[in-house]
């Protein structure tokens, strides 16, 4: 029996055990996690030193299928090889490291249970995305290292600028998700299968496909790209590394400063035989490298926290494993990362220290600081470079004004939407959607085109007006619901096949539907205000609705083996790759839907309570 397996069942079995403890026994829910991780640690090294003395083979293990149609097949890959053991040896040996701090760091915090069964969670993540044999499997561990930020991030969940902060973060992790998803998408239509990592390791393979089809070589490599740097905190993305470090020091230092920052240079390592002959590739991401190590250089220098100086320096220092990579030094990028997270996280771990012996130096003994590079620049240079720099290169404003804001303006076009006229307009048209599709034999081919086209915008718009949605919150969730059924139907235009697999993706989506609507109508009857137009904070005086309705909104997104997210798996697969704006209306429906459903869980869960009789700063200084 193949020991691989364990490595993901030992923080699994540790996560399911950790949630049944009682929340104020710390000493028991620090020994459990620290006896977890330290098994898990032992084990990989007893692994790894096996590995190493029977000559560093490379593993590849069909774990289980979840779900198979004809073309069609999910199934759980393990894969193991010189990236995943340095991987594993140092998320291993720093969570380790990290969850001994935090037993005492986290010291009568009143969320200490819900701290180590986050960290928890994210080590099942982290060793389901290092030991991927596909990029399914990878992306399974991919979403569940995305929430469990969001929820480490507002840990203090009390307070205004975690919450808001955790929504910021989600929103571009967000966009490396549907790229991730673009990337599987077109994979299958490149390979007509779920093509493991084992297969593009075989050059001949790879580069008989590509020569075919060297623009769909691209477009998944570009893919690619975009998520590892939305991941990786690479530019344009750079802004949200800092404002992640509003959570707890030890979960700055695993997440932001080790290992979850690093995943993005994971993928690319992962696929590097996949577009490493692409050369209009590598040069794109040596320059994204590049240009990153350059900007987060400067600001990293004018910082005034620790921690942001901290983020910003390991941007720029990521940035540099690109350019290794993009200039082919593969090994080089491995080692690169094992130092900078062991330096990253030994930097957040002390800085809190480091904070009160440099305040104590600077009353007893200043030394001002000598003779530097910058000094050699012409003086317009300098200060333009300072003041870009003090302004973090507006990378956040660029970020809402072409990005955000557009979708914020076209959702507020629909301010004439009510829950009243959508149920009059759009279920009428829903059900002359389903008509049309019972009598699909009777619609010219081309036409099938166009409702496909036409539907998916219709859904694109529902989840639009969700986004914007400043009132009822309700409202909000079932354009949310009402989204995925547009999908399902335009799909379902696209080319016959089965409906037992839009009747799987929408299994999941109706039953959390159900749930997250009780959920919020129960909370309107006791609270009565739950509008959108503030947080509301209302986990504090109900715990359990909000752990329901966080649930609700994890099997709306699609969150991993769920039966919506293989279902959006499968979906894709029936889009064809000349169906450009069909798949752009999709993806992008999904990641505003993603969007929609956390604001709604911060809202109106998170954040001061409302009526707190307590004065709250809504502003960071």
């Amino acid at each position: 029996m193949s020991i691989l397996p364990f490595f993901i069942l030992i923080p699994l079995a540790g996560y399911l055990l950790s949630l049944l403890l009682p929340a104020k026994r710390e000493t028991l829910i620090s020994g459990l996690s620290f006896g977890v991780v330290g098994t898990h640690l032992a084990g990989a090294l007893a692994f790894l030193g096996y590995w190493l003395l029977n000559g560093c083979p490379v593993l590849n293990e069909k774990d289980f299928v979840v779900f198979t149609a004809p073309g069609y097949e999910f199934f759980i890959d393990l894969y193991f090889d010189k990236i995943t053991a340095m991987y594993l040896f140092v998320g291993a040996f720093l969570t380790f490291l990290v969850t001994m701090y935090s037993r005492f760091y986290m010291h009568r915090e009143s969320g200490y249970k819900r701290f180590f069964n986050t960290i928890l969670f994210f080590y099942l993540g982290y060793n389901i995305t290092i030991f991927s044999g596909n990029i399914e499997t990878l992306f399974v561990g991919w979403e569940i290292l995305g929430i469990s930020s969001f929820l480490l991030i507002a840990f203090y969940r009390d307070r205004y600028l975690p919450v808001k902060n955790a929504v910021k973060v989600f929103s571009i992790y967000r966009i490396g998700d549907v790229g991730l998803i673009l990337a599987m998408w077109m994979s299958h239509h490149l390979w007509h299968e779920n093509i493991t990592f084992l297969k593009l390791s075989n050059f001949d393979l790879v580069h008989e496909h590509l020569q075919s089809h060297s623009v769909i070589g691209a477009f998944i490599s570009l893919m690619i790209l975009v998520s590892a740097s939305a991941k990786s905190a690479q530019l344009p993305f750079s802004s949200w590394l800092p404002r992640a470090m509003e959570g707890p020091t030890p979960s700055s230092a695993i997440f932001y400063g080790s290992l979850s920052v690093h995943l993005g240079v994971f993928l690319m390592l992962r696929t590097y035989l996949f577009w490493e002959h692409q050369f209009s590739i590598r040069i794109l991401i040596g320059l994204s490298g590049l240009l990153s190590t350059f900007v987060a250089t400067g600001i990293a220098r004018v910082q005034s926290s620790v921690k942001s100086q901290i983020a910003y320096a390991s941007i720029a220092q990521i940035g540099l494993i690109f350019v290794e990579m993009a200039l082919g030094f593969e090994n080089l990028a491995i080692f690169h990362f094992a130092g900078n997270a062991f330096l990253r996280t030994y930097q957040l771990l002390v800085s809190p220290s480091v904070v009160s012996y440099l305040i104590r130096e600077q009353f007893y003994n200043v030394s001002f600081r000598g003779r530097t590079i910058e000094a050699l620049y012409p003086a317009k240079l300098r200060n333009t470079l300072y003041m870009l720099s003090l302004k973090e290169w507006n990378l956040d404003s660029l970020m809402y004004r072409y990005l955000w804001n557009p979708l914020k303006w076209a959702g507020n076009r629909l301010n004439f939407l009510t829950l009243n006229r959508v149920l009059l307009f759009f279920i009428p048209a829903y059900i002359a959607g389903l008509i049309c599709l019972a009598n699909d034999r009777l619609i010219p081919e081309p036409v099938h085109r166009v409702l496909a086209g036409v539907f998916s915008l219709l859904g694109l718009l529902m989840v639009l007006k969700s986004f914007t949605e400043r009132r009822k919150a309700r409202m909000s969730w079932t354009l949310v619901v009402m989204n995925h059924f547009w999908i399902a139907l335009s799909i379902s235009f696209n080319e016959h096949f089965t409906y037992s697999h839009v009747a799987l993706y929408l299994s999941g989506i109706i039953v959390a539907g159900i749930v997250g609507y009780q959920c919020l109508s129960r909370l309107k009857r006791l609270e009565g205000n739950i509008n959108l137009d503030q947080f509301h904070g209302h986990s504090y005086r109900h715990p359990r609705i909000a752990l329901v309705f966080l649930l609700a909104c994890l099997g709306v997104s699609g969150f991993p083996l769920t039966p919506s997210f293989v279902g959006e798996d499968l979906i894709f697969t029936h889009i064809h790759e000349d169906q450009v704006m069909l798949a752009f209306f999709t993806a992008l429906s999904l990641i505003i839907d993603g969007l929609a459903i956390m604001r709604i869980y911060a809202r109106v869960f998170l954040g001061p309570h409302a009526k707190s009789v307590y004065d709250m700063a809504y502003r960071s200084s």
